[in-house]
């Protein structure tokens, strides 16, 4: 049954009234399991998405020697891995430790950074932001004052084509033509131009100066405090530039309405090596299709709950394709699954109405002009950014909504009726309004 509801803006949360420091970071991590209703939960930060072979194999081990089979993509090019026996701890971090998974344990919820997954791959860009990313985890990790971060916080590594730009982190790096480095503040259009040798320093410094603002505030992240607050935040990061010895030019650079996925299949690059985009349908990896992707060479895991293949001969490639095809992964436009999301839903999630990955596989059509996300709860863990269609359970049905940015105008709700469920989300997909 479907109910008509009167288009109306959703007011977003105001700046400022985000939750506050009243209790600890519960935030899971590798070291700090969480209890889900499947299991134990374990989340792998992976700074840029970035995995060795090594590593990819052991995130594969781990899954199915002490977890559910499969690996869970994050909307931060994070990994989780579920279905874990609460008593698995002590096994679960050697192994990853044994892999370099685990540089620092009072560290591993920190290590939050996002980075254009096509950098240095297809030509674009104004910087390859490969060495910030090994730059930026090294400091992190012996920074005594960064482990007071909470593991929400968001690092972002854009190497000037807008995509992780557009994420909305608390510190986000870009790549700047002239050959310097911009730094945002959080999601403001005032930027803070920067050496790009020193650009990696300058993230830490920020991050560090936060925390002091966060001691006055009770602030989690950046998007918690008011615009006077994130002002007089820019101006203390700027104060602690000199003694650093970190230039700074202050400016302004819009931040991206859209960030936008790479798209699957072949990337253009270089004709020695090839690298193949592929997005994992709800982002779910079983075994088979875990070890077909971790086998070719290195991985970069990404915001979009995809992955990009490097390294690959070019005689490869091609049929790699089609293998990853094959198995279920998206490798073009066409895919059904391109731009469809959900959380985990039910049984996972306690907090959870219903099994919105079953509701968005037996919803699931031809690809439409905008993304859609299939929430549980109000909650809406891992939605994506920009224009998308917002799919929310309620107790009254599933509520549908056509998300621009930070407004939301909601458009229908559906009601034990999986065909005009169906029919109403392709619509809203394919909206020009």
């Amino acid at each position: 049954m479907l109910a008509a509801m009167s288009a109306s803006p959703l007011t977003p949360r105001s700046p400022g009234t985000a939750c506050t420091r009243s209790s600890g970071d519960a935030c899971p991590g590798a070291l700090r399991l969480h209890r889900a209703d499947d299991g134990a939960l374990a989340r792998i930060r992976i700074p840029g998405g970035v995995l060795t072979p090594r590593q990819a194999a052991a995130l594969g081990q781990a899954a199915e020697r002490l977890g559910d089979g499969e690996l869970h993509l994050t909307s931060r090019g994070n990994v989780q891995v579920r279905g874990l026996a609460e008593d698995c701890g002590a096994e679960l971090a050697g192994l990853l430790s044994r892999a370099g998974l685990l540089p620092s344990e009072r560290h591993e919820r920190v290590r939050n950074v996002v980075a254009s997954p096509l950098s240095g791959l297809d030509g674009l860009g104004a910087a390859d932001v490969r060495p910030w990313l090994t730059e930026l985890d090294r400091l992190l990790c012996t920074s005594d004052r960064a482990t007071a971060l909470s593991g929400r916080f968001l690092f972002a590594l854009d190497d000037g084509r807008g995509d992780v730009d557009a994420l909305g982190a608390d510190l986000t790096l870009i790549g700047h033509a002239a050959g310097d480095a911009l730094l945002r503040i959080g999601g403001g259009e005032a930027v803070l131009r920067v050496p790009r040798a020193a650009a990696p320093r300058a993230a830490l410094l920020a991050a560090e100066a936060f925390l002091d603002a966060a001691e006055e505030t009770g602030a989690w992240r950046t998007k918690d405090l008011r615009a006077e607050a994130v002002t007089a935040l820019t101006g203390d990061v700027v104060r602690r530039f000199g003694p650093a010895g970190i230039t700074c030019v202050t400016g302004i650079r819009p931040r991206p309405p859209e960030a936008l996925a790479p798209a699957p299949g072949r990337v253009p690059g270089p004709p020695h090596e090839a690298a193949l985009s592929v997005g994992v349908p709800l982002g779910r990896l079983g075994p088979a299709q875990w070890r077909l992707l971790s086998g070719a060479g290195e991985l970069r895991l990404t915001p979009w709950r995809g992955a990009v293949l490097t390294g690959i001969p070019p005689a490869r490639a091609d049929e790699l394709l089609t293998e990853l095809s094959g198995a279920g992964l998206i490798t073009g436009p066409g895919s059904p699954w391109t731009g469809v999301g959900a959380c985990i839903g039910r049984p996972g999630c306690a907090k959870s109405l219903a099994d919105v990955r079953a509701d968005a596989g037996a919803a699931v059509g031809p690809a439409g002009r905008l993304p859609v996300y299939w929430s549980g709860c109000e909650r809406r863990c891992g939605h994506p950014h920009g224009e998308w269609i917002d799919v929310v359970v309620t107790p009254g049905g599933h509520r549908i909504s056509h998300v621009r940015g930070d407004r939301s105008t909601e458009a229908a709700t559906v009601r034990d009726d999986p065909a005009a469920l169906a029919a109403a989300v392709a619509a809203a997909r394919d909206t020009h309004t």
